[in-house]
């Protein structure tokens, strides 16, 4: 099957490169609003295909994304350049939004043009308010964002650490934002059957100051990375391979990832059951107090920041 990548920037090369290692298209259309870099990378990727799968890459432009089952869109400025690289600073990915929904009001009555049927998936931050307005200027519900799925995965990297355990084998989530005011699910984090709490009260007898360090961590990863190699790419690369893995096969898996939730009025990470036609349900998984307490605050976050988009 075919999808199609808008963005030929670090974000989308690292997208368009793990999803070629994947395998799981027949087809990538690269589209960047400077040609020649979409037409060399194309170029230069499709080089090395053949060692891996069939999939062609091919460089494009908005009406070749005919045909595309799923669409990621990757423009926009990035957290280095729009000065989101501030630990201190409590708008994190969310000071990026305004610059950003500018180029999606662009980019996607295009792309929505081109492929009217098409799954969109938001990869530009901040995700989650780019993900609500991309739904309202699709006029459609096939709209997902990379939400917290990474953050989960980099959840469950550090707990393993923890744990010396292998992170495949820890069932952790991050829900909510994909930002600051994301919720750790302690409450539901198991390894084994065993709850998460438990397992690091074995280890160290204060797994409450194991939580906050684990948190901080995971919460400030991206800027972390950026102030080693400049950008945020190669995770969120194959997470967006993952994911164009699950529609294309029609998967039905259930991970945290952004969809518009008409129970919240907002675009937020839940376990969610991703196929074919984008999100077809929504988990509302139980909460400790602590854990309600902190998505209302974060619902709160996401309508003000869905207010900017308006």
């Amino acid at each position: 099957m075919k999808i199609g990548i808008i963005g030929a920037g670090a974000v989308g090369a690292a997208c368009t490169f793990a999803t070629l290692i994947n395998g799981c298209a027949s087809e990538i259309i690269l589209v960047n609003r400077n040609r020649d870099r979409a037409k060399g990378m194309a170029t230069d990727m499709g080089y090395g295909a053949p060692l891996s799968s069939v999939t062609t890459v091919t460089d494009g432009d908005y009406p070749d994304l005919a045909g595309a089952a799923l669409v990621m869109i990757t423009v926009g400025v990035n957290e280095k350049t729009g000065g989101a690289t501030d630990r201190g600073d409590p708008q994190g990915r969310l000071r990026l939004l305004d610059a950003n929904a500018a180029v999606y009001r662009d980019v996607i009555p295009q792309v929505v043009a081109a492929v009217p049927d098409a799954v969109l998936l938001v990869v530009t931050d901040p995700p989650d308010p780019l993900a609500y307005l991309t739904r309202q200027l699709a006029g459609h519900d096939r709209v997902l964002s990379t939400g917290t799925l990474l953050d989960s995965l980099r959840f469950r990297v550090h707990l393993g650490r923890r744990l010396n355990v292998a992170p495949a084998y820890i069932d952790a989530q991050v829900l909510g934002e994909h930002g600051t005011s994301q919720i750790f699910h302690w409450s539901a984090a198991r390894v084994g059957g065993v709850p998460i709490s438990d397992a690091l009260g074995r280890y160290d007898p204060k797994p409450t100051d194991i939580r906050a360090a684990i948190e901080e961590e995971v919460r400030y990863a991206n800027i972390t990375i950026i102030e080693g190699i400049g950008a945020s790419q190669y995770g969120i690369g194959m997470i967006c391979a993952r994911i164009a893995e699950i529609v294309l096969r029609d998967e039905r898996a259930v991970v945290p990832i952004g969809f518009y939730s008409s129970k919240y009025g907002v675009t937020l990470s839940l376990p969610s059951v991703v196929g074919r036609e984008g999100c077809h349900n929504v988990l509302y998984p139980p909460l400790s107090d602590f854990e309600q307490m902190g998505l209302e605050k974060c619902i709160e976050t996401l309508r003000s920041a869905q207010e900017r988009t308006r």
